[in-house]
């Protein structure tokens, strides 16, 4: 059986309602546990990022390049109300993508 490739639009946070990160990977288990171990230089690593609150999947880079493009436009309050709708609680939901 051959796997599609998936790609992914994720969203991070320091904490609850803190600074996000908005990124979009094709192995979201490997680019969340960068950003969680401080292995990738920049916004994530300076901040204190870590936290996975919120991911979608697409079924190819294209359509999930344009919904990442279109979540960065957003204002920060939709952003949250997006997380919110899903994750209520703001669990890190690192443990549920490596199922």
């Amino acid at each position: 059986m051959i796997m599609e490739k998936q790609f992914y639009v994720y969203m991070m946070a320091s904490k609850r309602n803190g600074t996000l990160y908005l990124g979009v990977t094709s192995d979201i288990v490997k680019r969340v546990w960068q950003h969680k171990n401080g292995l990738t230089e920049g916004f994530t690593k300076k901040y204190g990022i870590k936290r996975l609150v919120y991911y979608e999947i697409h079924k190819d880079a294209e359509n999930a390049i344009k919904r990442e493009k279109q979540l960065k436009k957003w204002r920060r309050a939709w952003k949250l109300e997006l997380i919110e709708e899903k994750n209520s609680e703001w669990c890190d939901l690192y443990a549920e993508i490596c199922q």
